[in-house]
C-alpha cells in the first residue's frame, strides 16, 4: 500500500494515508514521498473528503473509518484494483509469484531492465537497495510486480495477484501459509490456478521445474509457453569457484555469474529473473552481467552493524522454509563463526502454530536460538525441545534482549528473522553490545 501510494503521488495526486502500525523502510519512504500519514483508523479522517478510498487487506469491517466510508457511501477501491486501472493498463507487466522469493526476484527483474536502459516501473514489497524505493510508476512499457498470494480487501477474497494482467509471470515455488485465510495447500494452489487463468497465450510462464506443487497446478490448466529454472532441461547453474556460476539454459552455456549474494534460493532466484527478462526482451548474457550490480533488498541479509565484532544481520524470513534458507545462506557466508538465530514468529500462520512442528529443522544449523514468544497461543518451550539447551524463550522483549546480548561475543552473527518491526530490537541489540564495549571511568 505504501508503494501505491508513492505511485500515485509520482501521478500527481495529493495522497494521505492511515495505518496502524508504520515502520522503516515504509515509514521514511512515505516520509521522503511528503505522504501525509495518521496513525490509527479514526472515523474523523473522513473529513478529508477523498476524490477515493484506496483500502488495503488489513481493513476489516468495524473499522471505524471503514465504517464510516461504508455509511457515507463515499468511493472505495481495493489497492490492486485501483492499481490496475490507473497504472497497468497498455503496460507488459512482468508478476513475480510464490511463497518465497518474490521481493529479491521482483528486484532482480526491475534491476535488469533498468541496467538494460529500459526504465520500467515496479511495485515490490520491500526497498530494492539499487533503487531505495520500493515503488515507481516508470517511463516506458515494462511493468514488474510482486504478485502476492494474499487476498485483495475484505469485499474481494480473490488473490491480489489475478488483478495485474501479467504478460509474464514467474513461479517461484508454492507451500501452505497465510493460514488466517486459507484452509489448506488445496486452496492456494487454486488461487494460483486462477492467476495462470490471466495470463494470455502469447504471454509467458517462468516456473520452477522443481517443484511439484506447481506441477499440480499447471496440470489444472495452462494456455502460455512455458519456461522451467531449477532443472537440466531448462535454466540452472553451477558453480565454478566463490561467487562464480555458469549459467546455462537447456545445456547451452548464456554467460559467467559473478555476484556476493550468498544462498540456492538466491540462485534460483537470479535464474527466474534472467528468463523474465529475456522475454523482456534482454539478452541473458547481458541480464547475467546486470546481477553482478545487484545489491539485493533492504531487510533481506541486511547488516544493520557490528559492535566489538559482533554482527547484527536482518532478515524478513518468517516461514520455515525462508528461515531454514536464511540460516544455510549466513552459514555459508561465515563458516564456523557462531550464529545466533534470533526469532520472531510473526505471521498469522505462525502465530497460530501450524508451522510449529518444522522450527527445529528450519533451526537446527545456528547454534543458539532466541525465540520470542509474546503472543503466541501454542508452547514454544515444547516446540523447540527438540533443539535442547540452545534454545532460550522470553515474552519480555527486554529480558529478550539482555539474554541476547549477553550470549554474544565477538565474532557472532546475530541473525534476526522477523517480517514486522519487532519492537526495534535491532536497534536495541546494536545500543546494548555499544554500552557493554564501551569503556568504564572511575570517579
Amino acid at each position: 500500500m505504501g508503494g501505491i501510494a508513492t505511485i500515485a503521488k509520482t501521478a500527481g495526486h495529493r495522497v494521505t494515508g492511515c495505518d496502524a502500525n508504520v515502520y522503516p523502510p515504509m515509514s521514511t519512504q512515505l516520509e521522503a514521498e511528503g505522504i501525509e500519514l495518521t496513525v490509527g483508523y479514526g472515523a474523523d479522517q473522513a473529513a478529508l473528503n477523498p476524490d477515493v478510498w484506496v483500502v488495503g487487506n488489513v481493513v476489516s469491517r468495524g473499522n471505524p473509518l471503514m465504517e464510516s466510508i461504508l455509511d457515507r457511501g463515499d468511493r472505495y477501491v481495493s489497492g490492486p484494483q485501483w492499481l490496475a486501472e490507473n497504472t497497468l493498463l497498455g503496460r507488459r507487466v512482468l508478476a513475480v509469484a510464490g511463497t518465497h522469493g518474490k521481493t529479491t526476484t521482483s528486484s532482480m527483474v526491475a534491476w535488469i531492465l533498468e541496467d538494460a536502459g529500459l526504465s520500467p516501473g515496479f511495485l515490490i514489497g520491500g526497498v530494492p537497495i539499487n533503487f531505495g524505493v520500493s515503488a515507481r510508476v516508470g517511463t516506458q512499457a515494462d511493468f514488474v510486480i510482486e504478485a502476492d498470494e494474499y487476498d485483495t480487501a475484505f469485499f474481494d477474497k480473490r488473490s491480489k495477484m489475478v488483478h495485474y494482467r501479467s504478460k509474464v509471470a514467474i513461479l517461484n515455488n508454492i507451500e501452505f501459509d497465510h493460514a488466517d485465510i486459507f484452509r489448506d495447500l488445496a486452496a492456494i494452489e487454486t488461487q494460483f490456478h486462477h492467476f495462470i487463468r490471466t495470463i494470455p497465450g502469447s504471454g509467458k510462464l517462468i516456473v520452477n521445474g522443481a517443484d511439484p506443487t506447481i506441477d499440480r497446478v499447471l496440470a489444472r490448466g495452462c494456455w502460455s509457453s512455458v519456461e522451467r529454472f531449477g532443472v537440466a532441461d531448462g535454466w540452472n547453474a553451477s558453480a565454478v569457484g566463490p561467487g562464480r556460476f555458469e549459467v546455462f539454459n537447456r545445456g547451452r552455456l548464456a554467460g559467467l555469474l559473478r555476484w556476493d549474494l550468498q544462498g540456492e534460493h538466491n540462485l534460483q532466484n537470479a535464474l527466474a529473473a534472467i528468463a523474465a527478462a529475456q522475454a523482456a526482451g534482454v539478452e541473458p548474457a547481458r541480464a547475467i552481467k546486470s546481477l553482478a550490480g545487484f545489491k539485493s533488498v533492504r531487510r533481506r541479509m541486511e547488516l544493520r552493524g557490528t559492535v566489538a565484532g559482533v554482527a547484527v544481520w536482518d532478515d524478513f524470513a518468517h516461514h520455515p522454509t525462508a528461515i531454514a534458507t536464511t540460516i544455510s545462506g549466513l552459514r555459508n557466508r561465515v563458516g564456523s563463526a557462531r550464529i545466533l538465530a534470533v526469532l520472531e514468529p510473526r505471521s498469522s500462520t505462525m502465530r497460530a502454530g501450524l508451522m510449529k512442528d518444522r522450527l527445529p529443522d528450519s533451526l537446527e544449523q545456528a547454534d543458539r536460538i532466541f525465540c520470542f514468544s509474546a503472543n503466541l497461543g501454542w508452547d514454544v518451550a515444547a516446540a523447540l525441545a527438540p533443539l535442547g539447551d540452545r534454545a532460550r524463550i522470553e515474552s519480555d522483549l527486554e529480558r529478550f534482549v539482555g539474554a541476547i546480548v549477553a550470549e554474544a561475543h565477538s565474532g557472532d552473527q546475530v541473525l534476526v528473522m522477523s517480517n514486522g518491526g519487532f519492537g526495534g530490537i535491532h536497534e536495541l541489540l546494536l545500543a546494548s553490545l555499544s554500552l557493554r564495549a564501551a569503556p568504564t571511568t572511575r570517579a
